[in-house]
């Protein structure tokens, strides 16, 4: 087994399973996936399903990447569970006037129209390049820290790296956006953004809400184990971003700006 950091607590919980054909019982080891209600001024703006850890992280990436403008997260004043508050004083509670709903599955349902996910981000420049076999090296480096995925086989990570393959941070979550989320709301209050100097690594596929995070973080690499969808690969080259793909066995496909890969 591959060593590395121990599980957060509560990410993963203990249930019974019968195994079959030999129909022996064990006990099993499961990612835990329970509500969070993020709010602003007291007032709900969204509800996620996430795996319970670096909530304030989480909420702070969320409300980044929605253009909410956060500046810190707390425990509400009636310390309810489940339950984080955002501060955000320019926040326009106007224009997300609109239930949000995000799942483990889909970071974008319950948004009533493409144009409620429309990318606040400026174009990426600069003349950073990566050498190739740095970003082959990621997603082994990703996994070699997934303590929780070990453990159960159920939560997807994403991995924040430096130009020479270091792991800066990473968070896992059974829902893909909201690792990207947790690891943003950590750049945000560590004093990262924009991420101009780093690397996103994530361990499935790249969706359009993946890419549109990174955009609005500034990150102008992002690579993953999995295949980019066409509304991602159109969105990383609108926005500048070298978007890397099935990035396994010492290669990876890269589908936007190459330019930036040595």
């Amino acid at each position: 087994m591959v060593s590395g950091p121990p599980a957060p607590p509560h990410a993963t919980a203990t249930v019974s399973v019968r195994r079959l054909p030999d129909g022996g019982e064990r006990l099993d080891r499961v990612a835990v996936e329970e509500p969070l209600e993020i709010r602003i001024g007291g007032t709900p703006v969204a509800v996620t399903m996430r795996t319970p850890g670096h909530d304030e992280e989480l909420a702070l990436g969320f409300c980044l990447t929605e253009g909410l403008a956060p500046s810190s997260a707390r425990a509400p004043d009636d310390l309810a569970a489940n339950t984080v508050e955002v501060e955000a004083p320019d926040a326009d509670l106007e224009r997300v006037a609109r239930s949000f709903y995000t799942s483990s599955s889909c970071g974008v349902c319950g948004k009533g129209a493409l144009e409620a996910i429309a990318v606040e981000a400026p174009r990426i420049t600069g003349g950073l390049s990566v050498d190739a076999a740095v970003l082959a090296r990621l997603p082994d480096a990703l996994r070699a820290a997934q303590a929780a995925f070990r453990l159960t086989g159920g939560l997807h990570a994403t991995g924040l790296f430096d130009l020479v393959g270091s792991l800066v941070c990473l968070r896992e979550d059974v829902g893909r956006h909201n690792a990207m989320d947790k690891v943003i709301g950590w750049a945000l209050g560590a004093g990262e953004l924009p991420l101009a100097e780093r690397i996103l690594c994530v361990s499935g596929r790249l969706s359009f809400e993946l890419v549109q995070k990174a955009a609005v973080a500034g990150c102008p690499v992002v690579v993953a184990v999995g295949a980019p969808s066409s509304l991602a690969v159109e969105l990383a080259a609108d926005r500048g971003i070298t978007l890397c793909g099935f990035t396994r066995d010492g290669g990876t496909n890269v589908y936007t700006e190459p330019w930036r890969i040595r």
